[in-house]
């Protein structure tokens, strides 16, 4: 586009069949020029954790060209670290520009609903606070660059059994709270230059289709002016698609539906201002690539090589990584004698499979990493197979002999690639029976083992864990990972990550079990808002491991928490500040966890919701102040009868700790702000009309009392109890009643206006 012409004198120089064009792509990565009005053609690229670029951009098998492969997201999130994973964004965003890549498909913010995903490691949290705030980093990271991110998948894309037609029936509350909330964060904090939509249906319309997702919320409710993109094949009707707000549908159709589109236009079906509306948000994306092609920012202030990229890999991966239980077995003496035991520590997992698989620049091999930090000659056994979950005697008594003449044994266990990918859901969350066999025997032969973990969806521990010393979840950690490891292993690294998902006892334990993945075309979101440590905690169930939780080698004191509110209504505030110390030896990080308990009210509603974290460092004997601010939309649950956001008054409580189970600090504060006003009507049912301010007395005004105590005979609490539930409307018919129906509608007004 030429410097000098907006994007909307542009519009007005395009015939229909250019404009159409401009909505669809040219290839499999890419979208059509206009040449003579200098609109250039944009790339695509699969993200969110490196770049999957092939040379010919098509679906040929052509292996794509080497990029850095930064920890996925299911274990960036385990970093709570917003800064750190902006800096991740910001060297994807410069090896993008590099590869002259426009677009990073990511990040991915869709909720764990079910740790059966079987694409979990792309996305981040079951939290949608974390979520969002974490995305959002990435987002920025990205585009400050010059490069644009696509926010995905909008929305309710939790699965992948039947993922491109299963339609998600799921309430507006549960949506908001919970569904929706990640992207609404991220949009409002980062803005995204694309928004891409889901396969899926939403309580029956295609994602891609849906004008109350894509135009109602996402546009008019949250501000958002940038791009929608169709997830790839995502798009089911064009014409329905772009007049719901789908932009730009990916990939190419070979032309039909640029055609579909100027017949609609043509015969009256599709008014032309809604086509140039997308070309209109089209342009302007071109306008940014453009301009980020012209001055693009550099990062860091220096060259992107890819072994300045790969020593970020590793420091990103290390605080990724999660000690889940430790006796003091770690951190390892290097001077120990030490055996390494499993296939997973000589050939390591980097990401899932699918569309977001990187090639990696290289790969840090965890034995080989392990090695170099204690003994060249470590003893090593495979132990067990990846490509088949069969037991193998050789192997197994081969890692015996090995850890029967160690003083400690690292175990590297996990799933491998057939076990999860995108495009299949799991059916189970165990780990692989060889392995388990193989644990039980090497715990007879070896009182000391440090478990490894290498997998992108939770994996049940409960089973086995007792026989561990100290547990590792490396999750999948990019190609660095094996460095990553051998640093928090040997104490390089004091571990900070935290679990920004529960780790179930067992699966059936979880709140979406007997609703995933549906069946007959449609899977029902059952627990409503009860998702991951939502629903634990409001049963008061057990877990292995809960969400926020993570070890270290040090020890942190919680003291000094100081609230202070101030407003009222909309404008309601809270300041939160809290000391901690770390009373410890070493120096490490510590991620502080903001709850807040909401006050009681007529809605069901968590026990606890995380509204704020902060990862600080914090030297042996040193203290540091951690400060949080709450405002009203903090305190607040979507109520769906008003259609709007509502907060009720009450004491609500202010807790902080270091998991959902771990809390360290609490304190209420009163919510300033004005009761639930819920307007009365004649179909209002009794026990409504009975609790509303003013209600109880205009029925006993209204209403012929009974012979002898001067009260009619449906106004005893007792009737009330067992006829609270009738509408008024149907009440007022009953003999005995004695209220005059005609005087209904009068009656409701006089009630709403007390």
């Amino acid at each position: 586009m030429t410097p000098d012409a907006s994007p909307s004198e542009v519009v007005t120089e395009l015939t229909l069949l250019e404009k159409s064009s401009l909505t669809s792509g040219a290839g499999l990565w890419t979208t059509k020029p206009i040449d003579r009005l200098d609109v250039p053609v944009l790339v695509f690229s699969d993200g969110p954790h490196g770049l999957r670029k092939t040379a010919s951009g098509d679906l040929n098998g052509e292996p794509s060209t080497a990029a850095t492969c930064f920890p996925p997201e299911v274990a960036l999130a385990s970093s709570w670290d917003a800064d750190l994973i902006e800096r991740v964004g910001a060297a994807i965003g410069a090896e993008a520009q590099a590869a002259g890549v426009n677009v990073v498909l990511g990040p991915g913010v869709n909720i764990k609903r079910s740790p059966l995903c079987g694409r979990n490691f792309e996305y981040l949290s079951e939290d949608p606070f974390l979520s969002g705030h974490l995305g959002a980093a990435l987002i920025r990271g990205i585009q400050s660059l010059g490069v644009g991110a696509s926010l995905k998948h909008f929305a309710v894309n939790n699965q992948e059994t039947d993922r491109l037609r299963v339609s998600a029936e799921v309430d507006e509350r549960t949506l908001r709270e919970i569904y929706l909330a990640a992207f609404e964060i991220a949009i409002k904090e980062a803005d995204p230059w694309t928004v891409m939509c889901s396969y899926n249906r939403v309580n029956g319309t295609y994602a891609s289709e849906h004008p109350w997702l894509l135009t109602s919320v996402l546009r008019d409710e949250w501000g958002y002016t940038g791009l929608v993109v169709s997830d790839w094949g995502a798009v089911n009707d064009r014409v329905a698609a772009l007049r719901a707000g789908l932009d730009l549908e990916m990939p190419s159709s070979g032309g039909t539906t640029d055609a579909e589109l100027v017949r609609a236009v043509e015969d009256g079906d599709l008014p032309e201002e809604i086509l140039d509306r997308s070309v209109l948000r089209f342009l302007r994306l071109a306008g940014q690539i453009v301009e980020g092609r012209l001055s693009p920012t550099k990062w860091n202030g220096g060259s992107d090589t890819p072994g300045r990229h790969h020593d970020l890999a590793r420091q990103v991966a290390a605080q990724c990584v999660v000690l889940l239980k430790n006796d003091g077995t770690l951190p390892l003496d290097p001077a120990a004698s030490i055996a390494v035991i499993g296939e997973l520590a000589r050939t390591p997992r980097l990401q899932g499979a699918g569309s977001s698989e990187v090639v990696p620049t290289r790969v840090d091999v965890p034995l080989d990493e392990i090695r170099r930090h204690a003994d060249p000659a470590l003893p090593f056994a495979a132990g067990y197979g990846l490509e088949e979950d069969r037991r193998d005697p050789e192997l197994e008594a081969e890692a015996l002999r090995v850890a029967s003449q160690a003083d400690v044994v690292v175990l590297f266990m996990g799933l491998s690639a057939q076990d999860e990918s995108e495009g299949f859901d799991r059916t189970h969350i165990r780990l692989p029976d060889n392995q388990l066999a193989l644990f039980d025997q090497l715990a007879e032969a070896n009182p000391r083992i440090v478990v490894v973990l290498s997998n992108g969806g939770v994996v049940q521990v409960a089973d086995w864990e007792a026989g561990a010393n100290s547990i590792i979840e490396g999750w999948l950690l990019g190609q660095a990972g094996g460095g990553a490891i051998a640093d928090v292993l040997f104490g390089h690294v004091n571990p900070s990550g935290r679990l920004a998902e529960t780790i179930p006892l067992r699966l059936e334990d979880t709140a979406s079990y007997v609703n995933f993945p549906g069946e007959l075309g449609q899977v029902r979101y059952g627990e409503g808002v009860f998702v991951g440590y939502r629903h634990h905690d409001a049963v008061d169930g057990p877990v292995s491991y809960p969400f926020g939780h993570g070890m270290s080698y040090t020890t942190f004191a919680y003291s000094d928490l100081l609230v202070a509110s101030s407003g009222s209504d909309q404008k309601f505030h809270v300041e939160v500040r809290a000391t901690v110390t770390n009373v410890g030896a070493r120096p490490g990080q510590e991620v502080v966890q903001l709850y807040v308990a909401p006050p009681p009210g007529p809605i069901s509603r968590p026990r606890r919701e995380l509204r704020g974290f902060a990862k600080i460092d914090v030297e042996p004997g040193a203290s540091t102040d951690v400060r949080f601010e709450l405002g009203w939309r903090d305190f607040a649950y979507y109520d769906v009868v008003a259609g709007g956001w509502q907060c009720d008054p009450g004491r609500a409580v202010i807790e902080v700790g270091a998991s959902s189970r771990d809390i360290r600090l609490s304190t209420s504060v009163d919510v300033d702000v004005p009761a639930r006003s819920v307007s009365i009507t004649p179909d209002s049912p009794l026990a409504e009309w009975v609790a509303h301010p003013g209600g109880r007395a205009a029925l006993n005004r209204s209403m012929t009392t009974s012979p002898g105590n001067g009260v009619n005979q449906f106004l005893t609490d007792e009737r009330i109890r067992t006829l609270g539930g009738f509408p008024l409307r149907r009440l007022a018919r009953f003999p005995g009643a004695g209220l005059d129906p005609t005087v209904l509608d009068q009656l409701a007004e006089e009630v709403n206006r007390s």
